[in-house]
């Protein structure tokens, strides 16, 4: 007959086994996210990958073979301005973003009873799908649309403002989609300042411009830097907000690979388009990085 108690023994068992080896523990903590990533993401990858460095298929798809013709055909002049007028994109969107959310989460941070509702504010268009968000600016931006109509009828212009399907439209666009990751990690970061040290600036003499430039600033860079990299990055790889607001006249690199794997049915020089992008991603992080550990040094010491 079997033990009723062996459930519970090897219960007991396996949580003595994991008491004298901490290590285990931790790593029995890290294993489901890890095995997570490593189906759902890393697998992914290296399949792209071996993509990229294969034949295209006569009627789409991959063949055996190995070659590097697509990252070379990247190089070309086309694509280079392609890839150019995506980096610019993004870093002008967080530039903006950040000219924006920084006196926006300064301003929360000091709101008082009112935090609660700015913070909501902030958040509240998390709730509403990121396409119909587009589409409602396209309902905004249009000949007949909301803003032309309004400036019409108060006789500001004689006739429509062409604001859809330019470059115009495009950066309105990723700046109202990625604002609000700009203001959260920024406003975490003020959240936490120390106001005490903004008191002895003050009583040591420093006026308000040179306490923000001194303290409040300095203290808020990690979340200035996180923000800077969470708009950046999705910037990069945007293709919805060009083609919907931009039309066919403000391609991205994420266009030309949302193209190569649907219309044109590329996959290896889509691929190699996702790689070369991922590369200048695996670039900003970097950066982030070593910014970051700047910024935090002078705290530490």
């Amino acid at each position: 007959m079997s033990d009723p108690q062996a459930p519970v023994k090897l219960r007991q068992r396996i949580l003595n086994w994991f008491h004298h080896h901490p290590q285990a523990k931790a790593w029995s903590l890290v294993l489901p996210g890890g095995l997570w990533l490593l189906v759902f993401f890393l697998a992914p990858v290296l399949v792209m990958f071996s993509y990229s460095l294969k034949e295209r298929g006569i009627y789409g798809g991959v063949e055996d073979g190995f070659t590097v013709e697509h990252y070379l055909r990247f190089m070309d002049r086309l694509y280079l301005k392609i890839l150019w007028r995506t980096v610019v994109d993004a870093t002008v969107c967080t530039a903006i973003c950040l000219l924006l959310g920084y006196p926006t989460a300064y301003v929360i941070t000091r709101g008082g009873r009112l935090k609660g509702l700015l913070l909501f504010l902030v958040i509240l268009p998390f709730w509403t799908s990121f396409l119909v968000r587009t589409f409602a600016m396209i309902f905004l931006m249009r000949d007949t649309g909301f803003i032309n109509t309004l400036l019409l009828k108060l006789g500001l212009v004689t006739e429509p403002i062409v604001m859809l399907y330019t470059p115009f439209a495009v950066m309105t666009g990723l700046v109202y989609g990625f604002l609000p990751f700009m203001v959260l990690p920024i406003y975490s970061s003020l959240e936490k300042l120390d106001h005490s040290l903004l008191e002895a600036a003050e009583v040591l003499g420093a006026r308000s411009t040179r306490r923000f430039l001194r303290v409040t600033l300095p203290l808020s860079m990690p979340g200035v830097v996180a923000g800077c990299l969470l708009v950046f990055i999705p910037a990069l790889g945007s293709f919805l907000t060009s083609d919907l607001l931009g039309g066919a006249k403000e391609i991205l690199v994420g266009n030309v690979v949302q193209a190569q794997f649907t219309s044109a049915r590329n996959w290896p020089f889509g691929s190699a388009a996702s790689f070369v992008l991922m590369a200048l991603v695996l670039g900003a992080v970097m950066i982030y990085l070593r910014v970051r550990d700047g910024a935090e040094q002078p705290a530490e010491r």
